[in-house]
């Protein structure tokens, strides 16, 4: 059995021992379009993380019996055309489900008690130079007693509602998928969410009912002083709302660590705002921690390992 990964660059130099035992194991560190027909000529099972596999590339590999996604993700992968293929295609789940989870609080921690801006401050000498023990240049605020709402009740939005909790903060949900659970938050419509949160995290997937959910429109329904953070996808979150709110003290902080063009293109909105420590952005590494890459690990060879026993 031929196995391909073409994009083992996003698994930042891990041990693939685990899935390179499974069969006649071909890697490549990155792959642009025009290659992966080529590449991926005889593979059985295909690895990706973020190269996109539609019915152009399924049709021109007939040996192609399983995709295995290295993310929860699978907007890469045109499922229709998959299905009518009969080619499967299977997702890692619950890998970095804590990771994600402590970087979004991570990120609220930070814009709520000033850390850029203060760190910059004594690390440039002035706060050596004040003569002063503490300084107030910016207030700073506890999470304790906030309003949290969480957009996407999956596993990651229910692990970021429980330490939220645990943090004191009152939490409420937002579905976009419409599904009506058992929760223990209380839910509410978007709308209604927005008005209410001081913070809101975002952790739904990205569709076609997500793209541009928070909009221009929807951010001015929240309160100036409401912090966001975007740890989904890129696109659900409008780049140029939240700059143009920044700027106009209609938002408070914001965090984005997905992007709908990656890598960002230096053109962003979001590279060019007034004032920048209002705003913390990082290079889709929320999920990366080394434990959580090695579950990934785990994941794609249960996947394949599975597939080999029931084909």
């Amino acid at each position: 059995m031929k196995i391909v990964f073409l994009d083992e660059y996003t698994l930042g130099g891990a041990n693939l021992d685990p899935i390179r035992s499974l069969g006649d194991y071909v890697g490549y560190s990155s792959t642009r379009p025009e290659e992966v027909i080529e590449r991926a000529e005889g593979a059985e099972v295909l690895i990706v993380n973020k190269v996109v596999i539609g019915a152009k590339e399924m049709d021109a590999l007939p040996s192609l019996r399983l995709i295995c996604v290295a993310a929860t993700g699978v907007n890469n992968i045109d499922l229709e055309a998959a299905s009518a293929r009969n080619i499967l295609v299977r997702n890692a789940v619950g890998y970095s489900t804590h990771t994600v989870a402590e970087a979004t609080f991570g990120s609220v921690l930070a814009l709520l008690r000033q850390n850029t801006y203060y760190d910059r401050y004594v690390k440039s000498g002035a706060y050596s130079a004040s003569g002063e023990w503490v300084n107030f240049d910016r207030p700073t605020h506890r999470l304790w007693g906030k309003n949290w709402g969480v957009i996407g009740m999956g596993n990651i939005g229910r692990k970021v509602a429980s330490l939220a909790s645990a943090f004191g903060c009152n939490v409420a949900y937002a579905s976009t998928s419409g599904t009506n659970r058992t929760e223990e938050w209380e839910r509410k419509e978007l709308g209604d969410l927005l008005a209410w949160a001081d913070v809101v995290s975002v952790h739904c997937p990205l569709t076609p009912v997500t793209k541009g959910l928070i909009d221009t429109e929807q951010i001015a329904l929240m309160k100036p002083s409401a912090v966001i953070v975007n740890v989904a996808r890129g696109g659900i979150v409008v780049e140029e709302a939240v700059a143009r709110a920044l700027d106009n003290g209609r938002l408070a902080g914001a965090a984005f660590d997905v992007y709908p063009s990656e890598p960002m293109p230096a053109t962003s909105p979001l590279l060019h705002t007034a004032d920048s420590d209002k705003l913390l952005l990082s290079p889709h590494n929320a999920w990366s921690a080394v434990e959580s890459i090695e579950g990934l690990v785990e994941c794609i060879a249960t996947n394949i390992t599975n597939y080999q026993t029931t084909k």
